[in-house]
């Protein structure tokens, strides 16, 4: 059973991994085996998640990536197939937001958020897909958010971003399944990040995110590992298309009903 979730011979690329969910994931898919193409836009700012991952007699291959760019996402991925004969896991993480009200967002705003999450999301996945595609083999994991199945006020292009994410993740499940290749999205909840460090200051914030919570908690950023593994190893193989939220239990209902315990 261990070996389906071994990666072991398996080369992953990771967007984003300087810092944050990126950098956890280029890690733990290291820790099962796998040798980590890991990406950020200034390359030296990988220089410790490099150092990581060749703790962990993995190969680490830091690359330069602008995903709002088309000639740098070309440019990446032949550098990275130059690097490595083949890439048999991609993961889409690299992403930003921008938090105002929606009468404030800019053109600028807009773009930005969309180009980077949704926009770079694809034509990423669309440049290591064509050799995943020849040889007939390939995991591709979007990642997503809450935001990919729920709207949040302040966040609009964020959420409209992520919501892309999971009709992108479908798409190209139908489009590359013939062809060995599985599509699927990772949505976490609500995890401590570099994007959420802020809200977390709001003590009276997260009692309410904590009550609204089935498991009474925010996800801590291990508990991400398993689905990952799952879903970069041959222990999904017959998954692909689907969104998974992560997220302890948030998209249940979020409604707290009072029980008089005392009623017979």
């Amino acid at each position: 059973m261990s070996d389906l979730f071994d990666l072991t011979g398996r080369t992953a690329l990771v967007t984003g991994a300087s810092r944050g969910l990126g950098r956890r994931f280029a890690l733990t898919l290291a820790r099962a085996g796998a040798d980590v193409i890991i990406t950020s836009r200034k390359v030296e700012s990988l220089k410790e998640s490099q150092a990581e991952i060749e703790a962990l007699k993995r190969r680490a291959v830091p690359l330069e990536l602008d995903v709002t760019r088309y000639d740098s996402i070309q440019r990446m991925a032949e550098k990275a197939f130059r690097a490595c004969d083949r890439i048999d896991i991609l993961v889409n993480n690299a992403g930003c937001n921008v938090r105002k009200p929606a009468l404030e967002i800019t053109w600028e705003d807009w773009n930005g958020v969309l180009d980077t999450n949704l926009r770079g999301a694809f034509f990423a996945a669309q440049a290591i897909a064509r050799g995943m595609i020849e040889r007939a083999y390939g995991r591709i994991i979007n990642i997503g958010s809450l935001t990919t199945v729920f709207g949040y006020a302040g966040i609009a292009p964020y959420c409209a971003s992520r919501g892309g994410i999971k009709q992108l993740t479908m798409s190209l499940a139908d489009d590359w399944g013939p062809h060995g290749v599985t599509v699927n999205c990772l949505a976490p909840g609500w995890f401590k990040t570099d994007q959420t460090a802020a809200l977390y200051n709001d003590k009276e914030w997260v009692a309410y995110i904590c009550d609204r919570l089935p498991l009474k908690r925010p996800g801590r950023i291990e508990e991400l590992d398993g689905l990952l593994i799952f879903l970069a190893s041959d222990a999904s193989s017959y998954v692909t298309g689907q969104t998974i939220l992560v997220d302890g239990g948030l998209s249940t209902g979020a409604t707290r009903v009072m029980i008089n315990r005392n009623k017979q």
